[in-house]
């Protein structure tokens, strides 16, 4: 029988999933939680993840499992741990350029997509017997779907297109199982993250916000002493702290981003 699972991420689409595999409609044999670290992952989901979909997903016979990144010594990494190593030249996260352009990032391929792929594996996925992969991408974020990075132990689906469920649908059919609404999943220093969640994160999490601003010092401090260029955690070409003004409600005026720009369907699901 083949493998199957859900690329579980603790935000609205992969939760929807996770009751539709509940009622029956969505056959699996785990939802797999790929922690980033929790350093790295927003707190919120943390708390989702851990008091609400885990025990929710026991109580109805499925198995949750949440993985995090080991290294071949045994240890555990974390995200936050890779940027913010002493002496690190790594930006695994896709950080703005001085022209507002996303660079490069490794971010999903190494702490979400290879680390479910580890478990799939050990398992029993291969190339002769790959397992379903089941990403949470709803009728209205449908140009995030694609197959590009499929690995060869795996076969990709999108089960909330087939059903052409929305978001607003996914959110619904969360709710009418009783389970509160899961907050949009993503690190809490993604720079793909839309101007009004920076907003938000200052106005209402200011500590986590100050994190991110540290992180952006650090990485360009380090950027400076090479010779580079700076780079930031928005597309606008300034320091966070200064885009996100405090007490002056700037950024909803700002053109909204429509696409988060992470297109695999790994993240923010």
């Amino acid at each position: 029988m083949t493998l199957s699972v859900i690329s579980y991420g603790g935000g609205v689409q992969s939760t929807a999933m996770l009751v539709l595999a509940a009622q029956g409609h969505i056959l699996i044999d785990a939802a797999l939680f790929a922690n980033v670290g929790d350093d790295s992952e927003h707190p919120a989901t943390l708390r989702y993840v851990r008091d609400v979909a885990e025990p929710w997903a026991t109580k109805h016979g499925l198995a949750l499992h949440v993985l995090d990144r080991v290294k071949r010594d045994g240890t555990t990494e974390t995200l936050w741990q890779r940027l913010t190593r002493p002496g690190s030249r790594s930006l695994p996260i896709p950080v703005r350029m001085s022209n507002g352009a996303p660079g490069t990032r490794s971010c999903t391929a190494d702490f979400k997509i290879r680390v479910i792929g580890k478990w799939l594996r050990a398992h029993g996925a291969s190339a002769a017997a790959p397992a379903t992969v089941n990403i949470g991408i709803s009728v209205d974020e449908i140009h995030r779907a694609n197959t590009r990075r499929v690995e060869p132990h795996e076969h990709i689906v999108y089960p909330l297109l087939d059903l052409r469920m929305r978001r607003t649908d996914c959110a619904r059919l969360i709710a009418a199982a009783g389970l509160p609404v899961p907050p949009k999943s993503a690190c809490w220093f993604c720079p793909y993250h839309r101007p009004s969640v920076w907003a938000t994160m200052r106005a209402e999490e200011p500590a986590l916000f100050n994190r991110a601003c540290h992180l952006e010092d650090l990485l360009n401090a380090r950027r400076a002493a090479l010779g580079k260029d700076a780079v930031y955690l928005t597309r606008f070409g300034r320091p966070l702290r200064d885009v996100v003004d405090p007490g002056v409600q700037l950024l909803p005026l700002l053109p909204a981003d429509t696409d988060s720009g992470c297109d695999s369907g790994w993240c923010m699901t």
